[in-house]
């Protein structure tokens, strides 16, 4: 029921440069690169831009539409077009959402990322740009449409005063924006979704209740197990319930210091999924507890945030090119 340990091991800044100097896959960033050790769980079931730009990418090669972190090579094109648009939400409500996506014809996989409960923030809007840096159409709809708008820290307390987002809303709007995303001529018709702390457990919802995505990654997502008392008119299910209709492959990425979800909550979650037969990878880091990819404040963890970075760009590219 795994306790995941991972040994850390100290390195000097020359054994640093000198190892940085001989990796060459993506997935090396993790643990020879860095001094992590594999602690990861897994079980299988059964089963807009200038027209100049986009002609200079007509030939873009399929093999490096998805490019694993750092290893965008330093003789290629690289370009982007980012910019908010609107699209058809829950009950065709009309939406703000931030689009970015590699200039080039494609066709390139999609990404739909759930903001955080911070609000539609600029980390997400850097964090939707970083996907399309590595090749995928990424979307992030502005979950918080309903509660007005202001500054992403204002918008979110009135979401909480008024009891969250509800699930049903937040789903209906991951269904616009995956429709959205296929909808697009230089989509390659596969979609994979992510979200962080509320936007991991709603990653997990909807790879549960979305029909069409191939894929989801929750990152350290509290609420995914909720007693009776936690349940509310907003959030009416607890999402663990839902596990036997996973319908893709997940991704979990989880610090052992988190408190929500607590290492025994991740514990449960595997279990649930193992008993259904699901398609799951987890990885588990010590030293790091919750939001540790947020640089903004003390729970950034550079070396597990890299190294999980690193897994997720791995597993959208098993689960998104087809």
């Amino acid at each position: 029921m795994g306790a995941y340990l991972m040994e850390q091991k100290e390195i000097s800044r020359r054994n640093f440069l000198k190892n940085t100097g001989a990796v060459v896959g993506g997935a090396a960033v993790g643990a020879s690169l860095m001094g992590l050790s594999g602690c990861s769980t897994s079980g299988s079931g059964t089963p807009a831009g200038s027209e100049s730009s986009i002609s200079a990418q007509q030939d873009y090669p399929q093999k490096n539409i998805f490019s694993m972190w750092n290893q965008i090579r330093t003789d290629e094109y690289g370009g982007i077009l980012a910019e908010t648009v609107t699209m058809p939400g829950y009950k065709g409500d009309s939406i703000h959402a931030y689009v970015s996506r590699p200039l080039g014809k494609g066709p390139f996989p999609g990404v739909i990322l759930i903001p955080h409960m911070p609000g539609w923030d600029e980390v997400n809007l850097e964090i939707t740009r970083r996907f399309s840096q590595h090749g995928c159409v990424t979307i992030c709809p502005n979950i918080y449409e309903r509660f007005g708008h202001g500054l992403p820290g204002e918008i979110s307390a009135k979401a909480r005063e008024a009891g969250g987002v509800t699930d049903d809303s937040v789903m209906g709007d991951c269904q616009g924006a995956l429709d959205y995303l296929v909808s697009l001529p230089y989509s390659n018709s596969r979609v994979g979704v992510i979200g962080m702390c509320s936007g991991g457990r709603h990653a997990f919802l909807a790879g549960c209740t979305v029909k069409g995505l191939n894929a989801a990654v929750d990152c350290w997502g509290g609420g995914v197990i909720m007693s009776k008392d936690d349940l509310s008119p907003a959030r009416p299910v607890a999402p663990i319930d839902l596990t036997s209709q996973l319908s893709c492959p997940l991704l979990g990425i989880f610090g052992n210091d988190d408190r929500s979800p607590s290492p025994a909550q991740v514990n449960q979650h595997e279990e649930e999924l193992k008993k259904y037969g699901k398609d799951y990878d987890f990885y588990r880091y010590d030293g790091a507890g919750h939001a540790f990819w947020s640089y903004d404040r003390d729970a950034y963890r550079p070396v597990q945030a890299m190294d999980s970075w690193a897994k997720v760009m791995e597993f959208y590219k098993k689960h998104l090119i087809p």
